[in-house]
């Protein structure tokens, strides 16, 4: 995609739930992500852009979703259907190997790891927002799990906070085919500024 230009100083890679247990063979979600993540490479892009932006000396920013821990929803008067899932299959178990981040993409000293968001949102209810405010950041380049899910519900709250977003679409992945085209070519491209793939958004690190 022409015309994309990126400044250190100014703009943050986004890095969305890279738990085992979304990403890594033999993770409790993915059997269900296998297919289409396979079709777009979309664990390769993910570290291909990684390690690019690590290179372009862009900020590193995760955004992680809240790691189970038992007693975590018992006694909470109303729970959303994606919250009760995640309480009935123990996804991302703090303490297990699925709620470890895959090791290629571990965060290093000087990145930044937000505080774990309880729904959709990297933003709602986590410091996510005052990090990347107090580190100068307007413009996010986001990749990561799941499109229709965390990724949407991220890119629509960023957007409502006045950053600038891209979206990486062949570095996250979803349950089918439909749920790609529903968050990628219909609903996130009201909100991104920009939705580009891995090669496009790494030769922009390269061309100025």
């Amino acid at each position: 995609m022409a015309g994309l230009r990126y400044e250190a100083d100014n703009t943050a890679l986004l890095v969305i739930d890279p738990y085992n247990d979304f990403i890594s063979d033999g993770g409790k979600v993915w059997n269900r992500l296998q297919r289409v993540a396979e079709g777009n490479n979309c664990v390769p892009h993910m570290l291909q852009v990684l390690n690019a932006s690590r290179m372009a000396k862009l900020r590193v920013v995760y955004a992680l979703h809240r790691r189970y821990r038992a007693g975590d929803y018992e006694d909470w008067m109303s729970i959303a259907p994606v919250q009760k899932a995640a309480w009935s299959h123990r996804t991302f178990e703090y303490g297990t190997w699925g709620g470890e981040i895959r090791a290629e993409f571990t965060p290093k000293p000087g990145e930044t790891v937000a505080t774990e968001h309880w729904c959709s949102s990297g933003f709602a209810n986590t410091d996510l927002d005052l990090q990347l405010k107090r580190h100068g950041i307007q413009r996010l380049i986001v990749i990561g799990l799941i499109a229709h899910t965390c990724v949407e519900a991220t890119v629509r709250f960023a957007a409502e906070l006045g950053y600038e977003v891209t979206m990486v679409r062949d570095a996250t992945a979803d349950y089918s085919d439909v749920e790609m085209h529903a968050a990628l070519d219909i609903n996130i491209p009201n909100y991104a500024n920009a939705i580009a793939n891995t090669a496009e958004v790494i030769e922009s690190f390269t061309c100025h």
